[in-house]
């Protein structure tokens, strides 16, 4: 039987903001000639603009745009990252850093860290760090990103710290460059197809309407489209990841602009600290069911670098994700497909995600269920995968609170558990081939979080003691060399990329 091969002409986004002008531009660069994106969004309402860090992947989104690095950086505020700074999550006065990058050199089929734990590393936790030129720089706010640069360290990352919405209105210019429509507006109703489900219209606040083959629902929590969908499931993860409130503000900014993310363990929570050139970005995310939408304001504000420049702005969430993010001629991307609390900065990549599986999968006029079936499974996988990444933050704390005492009693999922066993009894780490979190990452979690590996690759012992001790320190020395030859993070910022209210002389 032939399949039906009619492209989409028409695409309708619902809704702006980072998710929706992502989705504009990237559609906007790559969907063929002929076919009319329109993105729906309405000034009247707001954006929750609290994902203002990245993770490395949004280089490779960036890039795929030809956006240029520095006038991205520039147009949007925006600093270099390295990693997230977690402080107080193993004990009140512990630091780790997840820093970007490699650590150290494999051999041959065997990873470094088994060298390190075999010379004794476990013994000196924070020895890990010595052998990763981004945590190195991070420490000494330094970066450098020259790929062409034979002194350029290997192994180094680096992702960033951005003006959200500066961000979106840096996409929209691009998107409307390459034909995307913008229309000003509220959706009031939604035209479904009685017999197929299939969405053939919204209606706008003015009356307009607006037709279209396939939409994209950005329209946050508020879900107007895929909400509506017939089968539409929500899966609750607030019993492993309770907390459900978040306050965010901004400060003025403090020297130097640190290139690297902060996370801080509170009583009931965590705060996280984003610098930018202008400002710096704040939040709370705490558990209601602990901690008073009043006392969290007062631990917020009174753990500020700078001044607060505005109030604290709430919000309240269920964590959790929609089942099905795909279907019928409905994808939701962003906030409408579900909510991650920011500990890991992946709001921004579970976009960039959703939009790349899209492309992939990219639909005719009548969409197949066997694609749509593709794009939830892997959407499945992947939200799963960073959800128990976030929640071994929380269950591998030492701290006395309620709340954390509560996260280190919590039954795990089976995958996390058997994740956490397999580190304990062999210093072994095996992940998926398309888990976000590789092993590099895993490994500083449970090395920061106090988790002791009780063995190593047999085959590091094939290394002698004294040449074992030698690789270790000419990987130090070389770390620590290449680090030395970079600037500051502040000079290179106004060497290559101010914002246009932090231009002065380099």
């Amino acid at each position: 039987m032939a399949i039906d091969q009619e492209p989409v002409r028409r695409v309708a986004i619902v809704g702006g903001g980072s998710a929706g002008w992502m989705t504009a531009a990237a559609l906007a660069r790559f969907l063929p000639d002929g076919t009319h994106v329109t993105l729906i969004e309405s000034d009247a309402i707001g954006t929750v603009g609290v994902g203002e860090a990245t993770i490395p992947q949004l280089r490779l989104f960036n890039q795929h745009l030809g956006i240029d690095e520095d006038d991205f950086v520039a147009r949007t505020g925006g600093s270099f990252k390295l990693g997230i700074e977690f402080a107080g999550w193993n004990g009140p006065d512990s630091r780790y850093l997840h820093a970007f990058g490699t650590i150290g050199r494999s051999l041959g089929l065997v990873p470094f860290h088994h060298y390190w734990l075999a010379a004794g590393g476990g013994d000196r936790p924070q020895s890990l760090w010595s052998h990763s030129a981004c945590a190195i720089a991070a420490g000494q706010d330094r970066f450098d990103r020259d790929p062409g640069n034979p002194q350029a360290p290997a192994g180094t990352n680096w992702a960033y710290h951005f003006d959200a919405a500066r961000y979106a209105a840096y996409l929209r210019e691009r998107a409307e460059a390459g034909g995307v429509e913008r229309v000003e507006g509220r959706v009031v109703d939604v035209a479904q197809d009685g017999d197929s489900g299939l969405i053939s219209a919204v209606t706008l606040d003015d009356g307009r309407r607006i037709a279209a083959d396939f939409f994209i629902d950005c329209s946050g929590f508020a879900a107007l489209l895929i909400g509506r969908m017939a089968g539409d499931r929500w899966d609750d993860w607030s019993a492993l990841l309770p907390c459900d409130r978040a306050l965010a503000v901004p400060c003025a900014a403090t020297q130097p602009i640190t290139p690297y993310t902060r996370a801080t363990a509170r009583g009931a929570g965590w705060q996280w600290r984003i610098p930018l050139q202008a400002r710096t970005g704040n939040g709370l995310v705490y558990s209601s069911a602990h901690l008073s939408d009043d006392e969290a304001a007062a631990t917020l504000l009174g753990n500020l670098d700078g001044a607060p420049l505005a109030d604290p702005k709430p919000l309240r969430f269920t964590t959790g994700r929609r089942h099905a993010p795909w279907i019928g001629n409905c994808v939701a991307l962003g906030l409408a497909a579900g909510f991650l609390e920011p500990l890991e900065s992946t709001s921004i990549h579970l976009v960039q995600s959703g939009i790349a599986r899209l492309l992939s999968l990219w639909p005719a006029a009548t969409p197949r269920a066997a694609d749509i079936a593709e794009f939830n499974r892997q959407s499945q996988r992947e939200w799963l995968a960073v959800r128990d990444f976030l929640i071994a933050h929380y269950a591998l704390n030492d701290r006395d609170e309620p709340f954390w005492r509560e996260r280190r009693a919590m039954p795990l999922p089976d995958p996390l558990r058997e994740r956490i066993a397999l580190f304990e009894q062999s210093g072994r780490i095996v992940r998926d081939e398309h888990e976000l979190f590789a092993e590099v990452a895993w490994l500083q979690l449970f090395v920061g979080q106090g988790v002791v590996a009780n063995g190593y690759h047999p085959l590091a012992r094939a290394l002698a003691a004294d040449r074992c001790a030698r690789f270790l320190d000419m990987s130090q020395q070389h770390v620590a060399a290449t680090v030395a030859r970079m600037p500051t993070h502040d000079q290179y910022l106004r060497a290559h990329c101010p914002a246009p209210d932090k231009k002065v002389a380099a």
